[in-house]
């Protein structure tokens, strides 16, 4: 697979273990759901998407950040969106997350 992730909580200095992750492909003007996973012990997520499903195209991750976060969390979801045009090449999506803002990047 070549699509990779991992949440880290910044507030805690850990990994986020246990944060659910969806992947969406864009299908016209809907969403169709690719992949479901979560996090390990290590806040990470890998080879959950099947090759079959994975090419190129903009794809959305939905982290339920809320899960995590408590019911109370301000963010509830974090939506990332992002193009793939090389669906060969190995793509990391980090989520660095703490209770009021998250952030991301193309690591490797």
């Amino acid at each position: 697979m070549t699509l990779s992730t991992h949440v880290l909580d910044t507030a805690r200095g850990e990994p986020a273990a246990g944060v659910g992750v969806a992947l969406y492909r864009r299908d016209g003007d809907a969403w169709a759901p690719v992949a479901w996973g979560q996090t390990d012990a290590d806040g990470r997520l890998r080879d959950w998407v099947l090759d079959s499903a994975w090419g190129a195209g903009r794809y959305r991750l939905v982290f339920d950040t809320g899960a995590y976060l408590g019911e109370d969390a301000f963010f509830p979801e974090a939506v990332i969106v992002f193009q793939v045009s090389a669906p060969a090449r190995h793509l990391h999506v980090p989520l660095l997350l703490s209770p009021f803002g998250f952030t991301t990047y193309l690591g490797s």
